[in-house]
């Protein structure tokens, strides 16, 4: 007994007419009249009463498209299904970020994989710096954006834009874009950074900033969330030194005065996931990384 064959029954049942069912499922009519009498002979039993002018079930006929018709629903919901996973458009994908790019480029990407697969589950997980290629190839990420390159061979990154280094101030601070000259105008403020002897590579973008211009920051706050950073600073705690991406929270209260320093951003992925779904993704994130870039420098 095939699939096919139940298609035919069921198709008959609800047309009770050879030619009209043959014409609906693009086969002759003696081909449907020997579809039908095989899978009678298999089941051994009478599924239709037929005359040379009708065609109605027979009871046991009645019975099996009652019980199959359901199944057949519950079957083509599935290989549309498995199609639906096969073109990497329904499933989960975990994606790793860092806490700069919550306020524009991320929220712009998840936009648009939600419009255009709108049955895609997304996963966000914003782990430290340190973590996110451990969790790549332990499968607890399917995707990261980092602000460096991944260093184990089994990983694969791109490099998808360049963005300025902000100095982050209170609104009503003495420091805009008019009168500031480089960080040694920032020698009697108080700072509020990451830990800077952290082995992170943000982090030493951070040093080398300060190494260029012989400068010793006098932290006062130190924290990795930048979020709170912003919050700090908005409250007159001190001035930080940000990717210009947290200038798209939209927080009040706080300015941001570009350096002339840059960093990048990237997207890391296993190299051997032959996943559809990470395969649709990249392709948003290249698209939503080229808009984004041209708004950021």
């Amino acid at each position: 007994m095939e699939l096919q064959q139940i298609k035919y029954f069921l198709a008959l049942a609800q047309e009770l007419h050879f030619w009209n069912t043959a014409e609906r499922m693009f086969i002759t009519q003696s081909a449907l009249s020997r579809q039908i009498k095989a899978l009678e002979d298999e089941l051994g039993v009478q599924l239709f009463e037929r005359n040379k002018r009708s065609v109605k079930l027979t009871a046991a006929g009645a019975f099996l498209r009652d019980q199959w018709l359901p199944l057949l629903d519950e079957i083509n919901r599935t290989h549309m299904q498995a199609r639906k996973i096969h073109e990497g458009a329904y499933g989960t994908l975990r994606i790793g970020y860092p806490g700069s790019i919550a306020y524009g480029f991320l929220p712009d990407l998840i936009t648009s994989i939600s419009h255009s697969l709108p049955e895609l589950k997304v996963d966000l997980v914003e782990p430290t710096d340190v973590s996110f290629e451990q969790m790549l190839l332990n499968y607890q990420m399917d995707m990261a954006f980092r602000r460096d390159p991944a260093e184990n061979p089994a990983l694969q990154s791109e490099c998808l834009y360049s963005e300025p280094f902000a100095l982050v101030v209170p609104q009503n601070h003495r420091l805009n874009a008019q009168n500031f000259t480089g960080i040694h105008d920032l020698r009697e403020e108080k700072f509020i950074l990451s830990n800077l002897t952290q082995t992170t590579f943000y982090t030493s973008s951070l040093r080398q900033i300060f190494e260029d211009n012989n400068f010793t920051p006098d932290v006062h706050i130190e924290t990795d969330f930048g979020g709170m950073v912003l919050g700090l600073v908005s409250k007159g705690l001190g001035v930080s030194i940000l990717p210009y991406s947290y200038s798209f929270s939209a927080l009040p209260n706080v300015r941001f005065l570009t350096l002339p320093y840059t960093v990048n951003l990237y997207v890391t992925w296993r190299k051997n996931d032959n996943s559809p779904i990470l395969k649709n993704i990249l392709q948003k994130v290249t698209e939503a990384a080229s808009k984004y870039s041209a708004e950021v420098m």
